[in-house]
């Protein structure tokens, strides 16, 4: 029996098509005895290299090919043909040659004819046909199209016209049956032809999966993909289970009787030899200046940098680090890296980095091992001074591991295209790409998709979805070890299918984008190396970060940092008070910023925002920047376990133990525990020898586990340290204390360039808090929960957030003496431009009234739209005239003064020409009517800036609310945004009060009604589930604006806002006809809820004179203090800092009196702990 090839198969980057993944190909072709193998993906070859080195690992020769989409007419025509827009055609590379046509062809497919999928063109075959074999492809190709249609002439000239093309050795009539009546058909007329045109076939089948049990995985993929559901049959195409890698016997059967279709594919193996080349390395080029070359005149650049940091007192020489050090430690730099050949590297971002600068454009102070080198430091790519925190330059470029320089950079958010725009520019739009990065289906997105292209309810699906807990590396084979999707896929066949089939697709690609900061400069164009696709108009490589770096391309990172953003909004707002204040000039001393990082004030501070971290950093007390490096590098899974004990040794250090003395200086600074890599790298040095190259080598194998490296080198390092005296014993405890912690030690580089950060924002937020939080508020606009987080903060802090005002506010939220102003822009339907007129405008004066407002802006263009979302937000109520009377009257005032204007282009005069010259229109007559009442004004504000400015609907149910145990909404949706909080989140009890928003009801695949609604609070809002069952228990609740409790569970969902699956709900009774009596159990603690918010006998009614009305009976906080006592201030403090439900009573042991303090507090077992420490546990009381 001869042998066979595939050369049609498309694996899992034929997204959401093929089904065949790239690990199991090689494998698959072993199995049935295939030496070759070909991968020819829809459009692009995303998975080529992937594929390659599976193969070769496999002993299975790689065939890199792709199906391409050729345009019936000119790849730039946006239209359809009688033809359709594309017709397929297998192209297989021979050679190094054909590789770079396919990946020039499939490159312009995406940058020049894309329409509806990357389309080629007859023009680009013919420039570009060399090295490439050609096979017609299946039903979709050209000249099976013009068959199925009759026409024979059409697809004969077809036929020869591609064999003039690519010569009649390299183009191939295929011939496929998958069963197909379409294909029976055509088969006899694609033989004729073959042998009329003098054409050899060849045999395929167009795999989509590998086996035939898979054809049902690979439907479910389909289906994914078109939104569809499997009950209403295969997908389109393929109708039968016969797209699956079959066996030599199978394809054999099906063409043994047609001469040559097998042995073909054999042939056409052996044409094809074609090898990726991972040894070279293709750097992009920089222009230096006449008579420098890039090494000169980057010393030139370091040495001068170098000069000037000193002039200007950022490098200061002492007893610690002399200039000798610096001196030294810059020409050894300079040294390794002409040595690498990485000079070109440094100059180029070098170049793009103080091009942002002299923008001002503004850019982080380092990031990542970059910030190891001394030379980054004085060409001003980093402000991070090596020497002054101690960062080892090997961990950054190791001359014993020849790898790419890796710089990162972070930029303004908002302008970090310009950079780049800037590098294009520079090198050329062929010679600069960003890169493709591939989203993937995860455990319990697969499931989700899985179960709506089976056509579940979303109940029965997102049931065995939740039970996937939310966890980094969580797999569905992982979750099945768990108890609770274990016996949900045991007891039901519909949940066994469901995830079986959701397992079989999870990791599979489902789309592609744009790297987040990855960017690619090459010497000769890009798609002379690899293929380009394009996201959303971007160009962008076709292979991800790894596999670009594999190839010897060189990649740099473009970050975009929006605290950047926030500090330098901020700092534009101070130089309106403080001209002088420069950030990058803050000493990093300042007591009060640490003060206040201590106290755990740390909303909207970079880094130091979670609750997690908060308590870390009040327990911490830090006081110099080198604890808030500590407290970054900690505060993370793996080196979290460490921060008790370094918290004890910080406060205690006679707790502080070191295995051998020369411990000693590496750990001092963070108290005798290991904390950074660089730590790993100076133990390996100073106590056993090692140089710090050969350090940072095993630092790596540490970190990825490597067992025989580790063994070798255990015993290498015992030895080493023995010849310095050091215990044998204790130099294997050290050892295995590094090996168990390298795998999540921090790069101190990347913790020193964080914590400069935090501390610049954590003294913004000190000394000027409401220029602070105006960039912060403007930085999360259009993201609800955060504005709600930050404002709730802002009025914590006695600082208002106030509606807009047409003469004071600005483009964005701004400082208007001690409050914060809503920026305009911010509105509904009012645009950028007409925001900048009215601040244009302004400089004539302030608008003295609404006509006056409108006649002078009518100079501009003016809309009515953006008029009514000012009134409706308040931006006029300063101004005299009640909001009702404006939303009536706006109209005919933009009328009358449009009427005015053309009448004065004719030369008439009217009523309104006959005011002074920039008063504007007069003398408007509005209508007597009172003003909108408090809830609609509340509505017209919410409508047009997401936000109550008036005050809020819950106020009417504060005191009701008052004795409720409910949180704010807030905490949920702030702190499903926390990294890592999700897992302890789902499926947590609370309870929220608050008004329903939007209410929308649904009926279920089982007939049933079930309702969406969202609740919002004074501060935030949230999206609440009501199933079934529970929609007809709460039905006469469920309506817009009802004030309401609800009780139930937390689900967060990938990429999806927190909600609330609700159990129970009640109403609130207003302030006006509430007489006391609610009741809550703390759900908090998972304790149960009550069936009702108010008893059916005490709503409304009046209480007996033994009940405590309009106080909680939950839980009460009791402090035995002094009052006006230094503890006293301290524990007020406390409270204030922890604000939350839970009353607080003060004892006051000089009078023997109780008083209740105004605020409650948010009693977590931390808090009662910080109560307890401060004033003694006899003295704090729970109850």
């Amino acid at each position: 029996m001869p042998d066979f090839v595939h050369l049609h198969l498309h694996s899992e980057y034929s997204l959401l098509d093929g089904a065949c993944r790239i690990k199991d190909i090689p494998g698959r072709a072993a199995e049935c005895g295939h030496h070759a193998v070909a991968l020819t993906d829809h459009g692009a070859m995303y998975g080529a290299v992937a594929f390659y080195l599976a193969c070769r690992e496999a002993g299975i020769k790689p065939i890199i090919g792709c199906e391409v989409y050729v345009a019936p007419g000119s790849r730039f025509e946006r239209t359809s043909s009688h033809e359709g827009y594309a017709h397929h055609l297998v192209l297989l590379c021979r050679n190094a040659e054909g590789y770079k046509n396919l990946i020039y062809l499939v490159s312009k497919g995406y940058t020049e004819g894309f329409y509806s999928k990357p389309r080629i063109d007859y023009e680009l075959l013919r420039a570009h046909s060399g090295g490439l074999v050609a096979l017609s492809a299946c039903l979709a190709g050209r000249i099976s199209t013009l068959l199925s249609r009759g026409d024979r002439e059409g697809a004969k000239r077809a036929a020869c016209e591609l064999s003039g093309i690519f010569g009649k050795d390299n183009f191939y009539i295929e011939i496929q049956n998958h069963g197909l009546a379409e294909q029976r058909q055509i088969l006899p007329g694609l033989v004729r032809l073959a042998q009329e045109c003098g054409l050899p076939l060849v045999a395929t089948n167009d795999c989509h999966y590998l086996r035939r049990t898979d054809a049902d995985t690979q439907a479910i993929l389909m289906c994914i993909q078109t939104n569809s559901v499997i009950t209403d049959g295969r997908p389109i195409g393929f109708e039968t289970d016969e797209f699956y890698y079959k066996t030599t016997e199978e394809m054999t059967a099906l063409f043994g009787d047609y001469p040559g279709a097998i042995e073909n594919t054999v042939r056409i193996a052996e044409m094809c030899n074609f090898d990726f080349d991972f040894s070279k390395h293709y750097l992009p080029r920089y222009r230096c200046p006449a008579g420098y070359d890039p090494a000169g005149y980057l010393r030139k650049l370091a040495y001068d940098g170098f000069e000037a940091r000193v002039r200007s007192g950022q490098i200061k020489f002492g007893q610690r680090h002399t200039e000798r050090e610096y001196r030294e430690r810059l020409e050894y730099e300079l040294s390794l890296i002409e040595q690498m050949g990485y000079s070109e590297y440094f100059l180029i971002v070098s170049d793009y980095v103080n091009y942002a600068k002299g923008q001002g454009i503004p850019v982080g102070p380092g990031r990542g091992s970059g910030a190891g080198s001394l030379v980054a430091y004085c060409t001003r790519i980093t402000d991070i001074d090596s020497i002054r925190f101690g960062l080892i330059f090997e961990r950054f470029l190791n001359p014993e591991r020849i790898s790419m320089p890796d710089i990162d950079v972070d930029f303004c958010y908002n302008r970090r295209g310009e950079v780049i725009d800037y590098v294009v520019q520079k090198y050329g739009e062929d010679h600069v790409s960003q890169i493709a990065t591939f989203g993937t289906l995860a455990a319990r997105a697969a499931v989700r998709d899985t179960g709506r292209a089976l056509g579940m309810s979303y109940g029965e699906v997102d049931v065995v979805a939740r039970a996937i807990p939310q966890q980094p590396g969580m797999t569905i084979g992982l979750a099945l070890k768990m108890p609770e999707l274990k016996q949900l896929y045991e007891s039901s066949e519909q949940v066994r299918k469901l995830v079986d089939t959701a397992a079989s697709l999870e990791g599979m690609p489902r789309n592609v984008s744009v790297h987040a900061a990855g960017v690619v400069i090459t010497d000769a164009p890009i798609y002379s190396y690899v293929p380009l696709a394009t996201s959303n108009g971007t160009p962008i490589t076709q292979f991800d970060m790894e596999t670009i770096e594999n190839l010897g391309l060189l990649k740099f990172d473009f970050l975009g940092l929006r605290y950047l953003t926030i500090i330098r909004d901020a700092e534009e707002q101070i130089r309106q008070t403080d001209p002088e204040f420069d950030i990058e000039s803050l000493p990093l001393d300042d007591k009060k910023t640490y003060e206040h990082i201590s106290a755990g004030m740390t909303a909207g501070v970079f880094q130091f925002e979670s609750e997690g971290m908060r308590q870390m950093l009040m327990s911490l007390r830090p006081e110099s920047i080198e604890d808030l490096l500590a407290a970054i590098a900690l505060y993370r899974p793996g080196p979290m376990d460490s921060i008790p004990r370094y918290i004890r040794c910080r406060h205690d250090r006679s707790a502080i133990k070191y295995a051998t003395p020369e411990l000693e200086p590496i750990l001092r600074e963070t108290y005798g525990c290991i904390v950074y890599q660089e730590q790993v790298m100076s133990i390996f040095r100073e106590l056993a020898g090692y140089t710090l190259g050969h350090a940072d080598l095993v630092r790596r194998a540490m970190a990825k586990k490597k067992a025989a490296v580790m063994e070798a080198e255990r015993e290498s390092f015992v030895a080493g340290a023995a010849e310095r005296g050091i215990d044998p014993k204790a130099a294997a405890e050290i050892f295995e204390s590094m090996s168990s912690f390298a795998h999540y030690a921090f790069p101190k580089g990347h913790a020193a360039a964080y914590a400069v950060i935090a501390y610049r924002t954590a003294y913004l937020s000190a000394h000027w808090p409401r220029e602070y939080f105006a960039a912060l508020l403007t930085s999360v606009l259009g993201n609800m929960p955060k504005v709600a987080q930050y404002t709730a903060e802002c009025a914590r802090r006695g600082i208002s957030v106030l509606p807009p005002d047409i003469n004071r506010s600005m483009i964005y939220f701004n400082v208007s003496g001690g409050d914060i102003l809503f920026g305009l822009l911010a509105l509904k339907n009012v645009s950028r431009q007409f925001v900048a007129n009215i601040i244009e405008e302004r400089k004539n004066g302030e608008f003295r009234s609404f006509e006056d407002f409108i006649g002078r802006m009518s100079a501009y263009d003016i809309n009515k739209r953006q008029v009514e979302s000012l009134i409706k937000a308040g931006a006029f109520d300063r101004l005299g005239v009640y909001r009702s009377q404006l939303m009536v009257s706006y109209e005919r005032i933009i009328d009358a003064v449009a009427e005015k204007n053309r009448r004065n282009l004719a030369g008439q005069l009217d009523l309104f020409s006959l005011t002074e010259p920039g008063e504007g229109p007069q003398g408007f007559s509005y209508p007597d009517i009172p003003e909108y009442p408090l809830r609609d004004r509340l509505m017209l504000e919410k409508e047009c800036s997401g936000m109550y400015f008036s005050g809020h609907l819950i106020d009417s149910y504060s005191s009701c609310i008052a004795d409720l145990d409910v949180i704010p909404i807030t905490d949920i949706t702030a702190g499903g945004e926390e990294p890592g909080a999700g897992s302890a989140l789902d499926g947590r009890e609370v309870a929220v009060a608050g008004i329903i928003g939007a209410v929308t009801a649904k009926t279920t695949r089982k007939d049933e009604r079930m309702a969406f609604i969202t609740l919002e609070d004074r501060y935030g809002e949230i999206e609440c589930i009501l199933f079934p069952k529970v929609y007809r228990q709460y039905r006469e609740l469920v309506r817009p604006d009802c004030g309401v409790y609800i009780s139930g569970r937390v689900q967060l969902r990938e990429d999806e806002p927190a909600k609330i699956i609700i159990e129970e709900a009640g109403a609130l009774v207003e302030n006006s006809r509430y007489t006391g009596g609610a009741f809550c159990k703390n759900v908090l603690n998972d304790k149960k809820s009550p069936k009702s918010v108010l008893p059916e006998d005490t709503r409304g009614k009046p209480q007996s004179p033994d009940k405590t009305a309009g106080k909680s009976t939950g839980r009460r906080l009791f402090l035995r203090v002094e009052a006006g006592s230094e503890k006293f201030l301290k524990a007020v403090n406390l409270v204030e800092i922890f604000t939350g439900s839970t009353p607080v009573i003060f004892y006051d042991t000089k009078t023997a009196t109780y008083k209740q303090y105004e605020r409650g507090v948010a009693l977590t077992g931390f808090v009662e702990g910080e109560f307890r420490e401060l004033l003694g546990a006899e003295n704090v009381v729970v109850k």
